[in-house]
């Protein structure tokens, strides 16, 4: 049985899933890829990864101030900057604690747009959605949640963070790399963890109990789900990455979310350990 036949049972109203392989090509998918959905938080990896692009043109700089004194753009993009979930005022220095922060990521938004002299939305879009052909994707607002795009889409990203073409081997590598590693924090609506490890844009698995990936997904598993109802994952032990698009919201089916996609998440893992040629 494929491992993408049980979001069938998944109780929202509509969902399609892809799983990529080693190469970073979708060796599978259930629904309609095709369809757009908000992808709420899966934003932040998309806008993470136009910011790195920036730094590799020298538009900014990962240790650029940005924000309250001591804060840079790295703190920002790894939610270590001190800034609340909403608003403009920092409730703690930088790098004290893990604080996931919407208004953190829009300020390194805007701390790029200024600097490239144009909106962040056109520069993610010219240096991110256009060069993987995301044609099916769009910001719709914030930059840290107001993404619609394609299940296809998101495929194409998370291929793009396996292999990456925008950015050099070793940003690429720092992106999905903890950053500040001791800071303990709260990953909303999971729960409290210390330490609370996090990359520039990326939730990283680390030794996270409970945790929206599988139990067998290897600590270095990165990615993000998303209050829309939304989930994606690249493990690079296991070689293999999942996304799964909801239009419910996660708080509407946080429970049963909890389970299912862990479940699907072993799913992947043990059916694409099975299609390898070179299983023993």
């Amino acid at each position: 049985m494929s491992a993408l036949t049980s979001i069938d049972e998944w109780p929202v109203p509509h969902v399609a899933a892809a799983v990529i392989g080693a190469d970073g090509d979708v060796v599978e998918t259930r629904g309609d890829v095709e369809r757009a959905f908000r992808l709420a938080s899966l934003t932040k990896m998309m806008t993470a990864w136009a910011v790195l692009v920036a730094v590799e043109e020298g538009v900014v700089g990962l240790d650029d101030a940005v924000g309250q004194p001591g804060c840079t753009l790295r703190h920002l993009l790894a939610h270590a900057g001190g800034y609340p979930f909403e608003g403009d005022d920092p409730i703690s220095p930088p790098a004290e604690r893990r604080i996931y922060s919407n208004a953190g990521i829009e300020l390194a938004a805007a701390a790029v747009a200024e600097s490239a002299g144009m909106g962040f939305g056109e520069y993610l879009d010219e240096a991110v959605f256009q060069p993987l052909g995301m044609d099916g994707t769009e910001l719709r607002g914030s930059p840290a949640h107001a993404v619609h795009a394609t299940v296809g889409d998101v495929a194409r990203f998370l291929a793009e963070t396996m292999h990456p073409t925008l950015l050099s081997p070793a940003q690429a590598t720092d992106a999905v790399s903890v950053q500040f590693p001791d800071l303990a924090g709260i990953v909303p609506g999971i729960g409290r963890f210390d330490p609370c490890p996090w990359g520039l844009g990326f939730d990283i698995r680390g030794t996270k109990l409970p945790h929206w990936t599988g139990r067998t997904n290897s600590p270095a598993t990165y990615g993000h789900f998303g209050g829309a109802g939304t989930m994606a994952w690249v493990d690079p032990v296991a070689e293999c990455g999942v996304v799964a698009l909801t239009d419910l919201g996660f708080d509407q089916w946080s429970v049963e979310a909890m389970r299912y996609w862990p479940a699907l998440s072993v799913a992947v893992v043990a059916d694409v350990g099975e299609r390898r040629p070179d299983r023993s």
